[in-house]
């Protein structure tokens, strides 16, 4: 299947069921492993608590004036059932260019973010730059979010468990085993999603064992 050669490299993304197709035109279901993993994990990272974090001191491009975030993209990251590799020997740059970067500020709103994970989690895909961010963004549509963190205008106060239910019944194929809603000072943090490399949901014990332990998270409205 050839690709249009107007489209955007990184939104070369064709989502028929699990087939991926990325920039240079292979299959996501067989994609090149330097290090060698057994499945990824797509972290989640709720924006507003981030920024209301000493972390976040400086970032403008995520949380300056007038950023109004929710769910963003942390990373993609390649794991063995029992940690995970990083910082893999790669052919490929180390810095991420601007124009490839900038495309990604819908999902991924910062350059220093994106830089971050290309080289603490991306070197060990096996991929090219190009391909990882188009894999990035296709795990990331691959998952919908449930209404109550697309609309959060508000500051509210969500059950983990509710939101474990809203993801699971938003998503055909995803189990409780397969996510973990995770916290940092009693606000919701993260969401991560385990998928195989042809990205369909699959169980991580290692990871829905990070979950926060606490019965309710607050989540601040974006800001």
């Amino acid at each position: 299947m050839r690709l249009p050669a107007k489209l955007n490299p990184l939104r070369a993304v064709a989502l028929a069921g699990a087939l991926i197709i990325l920039p240079n035109g292979a299959r996501a279901d067989d994609p090149p492993k330097r290090s060698g993993f057994d499945f990824y994990v797509l972290a989640l990272s709720w924006s507003p608590t981030f920024c209301g974090s000493a972390k976040a001191a400086g970032n403008r491009d995520q949380c300056g004036d007038g950023k109004r975030y929710g769910l963003v993209v942390h990373g993609l990251w390649p794991q063995y059932e029992r940690g995970y590799p990083e910082d893999c020997p790669s052919d490929q740059p180390r810095r991420v260019p601007d124009k490839l970067g900038r495309t990604l500020f819908d999902i991924m709103p910062s350059m220093g973010l994106i830089g971050h994970q290309w080289r603490k989690h991306g070197t060990c895909s096996g991929l090219a730059q190009a391909e990882y961010f188009a894999l990035t963004r296709a795990a990331y549509e691959r998952l919908r979010i449930p209404d109550s963190l697309r609309n959060a205008e508000r500051q509210t106060n969500l059950d983990v468990d509710a939101i474990e239910t809203q993801f699971t019944s938003a998503n055909a194929g995803l189990s409780r085993q397969a996510l973990a809603i995770t916290c940092e000072r009693g606000k919701l943090s993260e969401i991560r999603v385990c998928l195989t490399p042809q990205l369909t949901f699959r169980d991580c014990p290692e990871i829905d064992a990070q979950a926060c332990s606490l019965p309710s998270v607050a989540v601040p409205p974006a800001r």
